[in-house]
């Protein structure tokens, strides 16, 4: 018998199943708030982990949600070119307003409302990537396609230069 998931994950889960997705949501003991801890739980590459952030436009207030891969830093300038403003990254009560998700579970869907999305380009890569699903410990495994699909989201170049 499979075990009982959190509100928060089985949101999740509920938002993936409403897409036709057959990707399950796991909840595991171990914490998977950081891309470097999700990728030892779950015995992958850091950069198939995909970060999910939020950023706020410092003149409209509005969002846009970033997923980019565990192993990149993301260049806010770039971002900025693609907002169209200069972007600040969001605080917790407001990561919290726009997706519904307390920083460390944000998952790339199964927010309240559809947010202006960007796929960094480097998770394209990689047949499969692993994705936060509504909490700290809660994951599940995806592809690119299927990321792009679930966000709708732009892919574009947003890793940081060393």
């Amino acid at each position: 018998m499979e075990a009982q998931l959190s509100r928060s994950a089985q949101r999740v889960q509920d938002a993936l199943t409403a897409l036709g997705l057959s990707c399950r949501v796991e909840e595991r003991s171990e914490s998977t708030r950081s891309a470097e801890e999700a990728a030892q739980v779950v015995g992958c590459d850091v950069g198939q982990i995909v970060k999910s952030l939020l950023f706020r436009g410092t003149v409209s207030g509005n969002p846009l949600f970033v997923l980019a891969s565990g192993r990149n830093r993301v260049a806010e300038a770039r971002l900025a070119e693609i907002a169209g403003e200069p972007i600040a990254k969001a605080n917790a009560a407001f990561v919290r307003e726009k997706t519904g998700f307390a920083i460390g579970g944000v998952a790339p869907l199964g927010h309240p409302e559809k947010l202006p999305t960007v796929i960094d380009e480097d998770l394209l890569q990689y047949q499969e990537l692993w994705a936060a699903a509504g909490t700290p410990a809660a994951l599940f495994r995806l592809t690119p396609q299927e990321l792009s699909v679930i966000t709708d989201g732009q892919i574009a170049a947003i890793r940081e230069s060393a």
